[in-house]
């Protein structure tokens, strides 16, 4: 598909720079006219300065035409995936495969603005990614440059847009020198010191410190009889052994599984919090898909954001880039999302459904797609209720609220992060769900996820 596109911008751009039968013709006709005129008022001087000026227009567009076609760039390396903070190199090579040189060329790699706006940017550029230079005739030359990944998320980086023309600046020629590559950078992962939060589910890998379940499967002493006590716990090894009644302890367990849903609606998410918030929001996600591989239990991950690979897969970077400031705006991100199908990974255990869930969530970006009520109401169906629905909201709305206390009563084991600086804010959205008893936990900053799933009310979750 790319090698397609490449050939037709190349074929476009051939078009627009060789001269047609029309421009021939003009051509053509304006020489016979400078000579006809002077031929008729003997002015010879005229005549020569009009042939030179002829001559000089074909020249100059003959070479504009030439040094677009005979340029050849190649970028070196292809999609990579990196870590938050890791540098990585890009380099492109040019080459001249004609015989005559290539008096001028200006070369730029271009980035998406969004990248490049914030200090520190996104991505940090160390060196130059636009550059104007001579190429001797077969030539070849490597522009480098250096990245640092300042922060998550899926980056286009590229198409280089080549730029030459005259040296009399009669003629100005764009051509794509070469296709984008994409770069993934996975989100920062910060250690939990612990994760507290429980399911329903009544049997478990994880012992727990309440006596929320008992697991039948797990027998931690016997006891004498109790009233009350039913009749299929009695221990009657022991019984008999002893003459009296005695009744089987088991230990508590459950598991401590989760689904984490994140909203990342934009007005869920305004714009004056990001990307602080957001990233703030993914880092909490991905320590606690982190924290629960290490202890082997089941980590799911839901949104409605969307995949910045699928809006670029959608979108595309097919443009006209004879025009350096089409390039540019082709490489800025959309406003606007037409696609309304969620983020649904289904919980799982395994490093490969981690390095999924870490993947997914370093593409994950805002969207106006679909609200918290509607993603619910849209995979509630594919919901895991053996694990507990970990929620991370920014702000909420009544309708967010509704729906989260919603699922509570339905039976499922709810628990609510609140992504907000504000204690005041945290406190209006937390009181709602502290009344159906439905865990709350404040996320202010990046130290506050190491102890974010610590201190848990498991009575709340019985």
């Amino acid at each position: 598909m790319a090698d397609q596109t490449t050939s037709s911008n190349e074929q476009a751009t051939d078009s627009q720079c060789s001269p047609g039968p029309s421009g021939k013709a003009t051509l053509l006709a304006g020489g016979a006219f400078v000579l006809l005129v002077g031929l008729l008022i003997g002015a010879s001087l005229w005549l020569f300065a009009g042939l030179t000026a002829l001559a000089a227009v074909i020249v100059n567009r003959f070479l504009a035409n030439l040094w677009t076609r005979c340029v050849v760039a190649k970028r070196l390396g292809g999609d990579v995936e990196v870590r938050q903070g890791d540098q990585i190199s890009v380099g492109i090579e040019l080459h001249n495969t004609s015989r005559i040189p290539v008096l001028w060329l200006l070369a730029e790699d271009v980035l998406p603005p969004r990248a490049i706006l914030f200090t520190p940017p996104a991505l940090e550029v160390q060196g130059e990614r636009v550059q104007i230079f001579m190429l001797w005739p077969n030539q070849k030359r490597v522009i480098e440059y250096k990245i640092k990944c300042n922060r998550r998320g899926h980056y286009q980086i590229g198409p280089m847009v080549l730029e030459t023309g005259d040296v009399m600046g009669l003629f100005r020629r764009f051509s794509l020198g070469a296709e984008p590559s994409y770069v993934t950078v996975l989100p920062k992962i910060v250690p939990l010191d612990a994760y507290d939060i429980a399911s329903r589910r009544p049997m478990g890998e994880i012992r727990m410190r309440d006596n929320l379940f008992e697991d039948p499967t797990r027998l931690r002493g016997i006891r004498r009889w109790q009233t009350g006590d039913p009749m299929r716990r009695v221990h009657w090894a022991a019984t008999a052994r002893t003459g009296i009644l005695h009744s089987k302890v088991y230990e508590p367990s459950s598991i401590a599984g989760a689904t984490v849903i994140l909203d990342m609606h934009v007005d869920s998410n305004p714009i004056r919090h990001e990307p602080v918030r957001g990233d703030l929001a993914v880092m909490a996600a991905a320590g606690i898909a982190r924290a629960l591989h290490e202890v082997s239990q089941p980590v799911g991950l839901v949104s409605n954001g969307r995949d910045a690979a699928d809006r670029i897969q959608t979108q595309g970077w097919v443009g006209d880039y004879r025009v350096r400031d089409q390039a540019k705006r082709q490489a800025a991100d959309a406003v606007e999302n037409d696609r309304m199908r969620p983020i649904n990974l289904s919980a799982d255990r395994g490093p490969g459904q981690l390095q999924e869930i870490r993947s997914t969530l370093a593409r994950l970006e805002r969207s106006d797609a679909l609200t918290l009520p509607e993603l619910l109401i849209e995979v509630e169906g594919q919901l895991s209720r053996e694990t507990t629905l970990l929620f991370i909201v920014p702000e909420a709305t009544e309708d967010d609220l509704a729906a989260i206390i919603g699922l509570a009563r339905q039976g499922a084991a709810v628990a609510v992060i609140i992504n907000t600086l504000e204690v005041d804010q945290y406190l209006d959205l937390a009181g709602p769900l502290i009344a159906m008893r439905i865990p709350t936990y404040h996320l202010t900053d990046e130290q506050s996820i190491r102890g974010i799933c610590q201190q848990v009310n498991l009575t709340a979750i019985t």
